[in-house]
């Protein structure tokens, strides 16, 4: 059986996870709701979710690098990704597959230590490719059997900031980046991270 033939638990994620370097992010269908609003004028509007920003940049925080490839090109994908503080921006990309290798090369990292977060088959050759391939709900159920976790939370509506704390609670990082906000004698206290996300 391959180890993208079905995907893992939906409170954690497989130990691979501890070793990722690297999260690669589609962007319609996952850091959004999927929806394109379109103005009169063709000007294209995108809804990004305020807790996915903030998860992000914690994650980054913890020494994990972070991407965005996608097919699509728009001024307020590039407009979020600097101020999330993202550099490795890659838009109109038809090859995703070549673009994660690139990217890899570029940071010297193997395939082992990225994932890939993606809602469609055209991420399918990307997410097979790194260590940890993550979905979302609404994606295609064969998106959602060749990936290694699947999120509870919709796409644009939570789903990168579980991911990101899932990551950080399993790399043993969380802790540190909730300290700042629960004060250090606090954070022991704080619950579970499959209980930090809403169900």
């Amino acid at each position: 059986m391959s180890p993208h033939s079905a995907p893992f638990s939906t409170s954690s994620l497989p130990a691979i996870a501890k070793t990722t370097r690297l999260v690669i992010f589609d962007v319609d269908g996952v850091m959004t709701d999927g929806g394109l609003y379109l103005s009169d004028s063709g000007e294209e509007f995108k809804r990004f979710n305020t807790l996915d920003g903030h998860g992000l940049k914690m994650l980054h925080a913890s020494g994990v690098e972070l991407a965005i490839i996608t097919g699509r090109t728009s001024r307020c994908v590039e407009l979020r990704a600097k101020n999330l503080g993202i550099t490795h921006l890659h838009q109109g990309v038809h090859d995703k597959l070549g673009a994660a290798r690139a990217l890899l090369e570029k940071l010297k990292l193997p395939a082992s230590a990225a994932a890939f977060m993606g809602d469609d088959v055209v991420d399918l050759p990307a997410m097979l490719h790194v260590g940890l391939a993550i979905s979302v709900p609404h994606a295609p159920l064969t998106v959602r059997e060749h990936s290694h976790y699947v999120t509870q939370r919709q796409a644009g509506h939570g789903a990168v900031r579980e991911l990101c704390e899932l990551l950080m609670h399993t790399q043993g990082t969380l802790q540190a980046q909730l300290s700042p906000y629960l004060g250090a004698s606090l954070v022991s206290h704080a619950p579970a991270a499959n209980n930090l996300v809403a169900p």
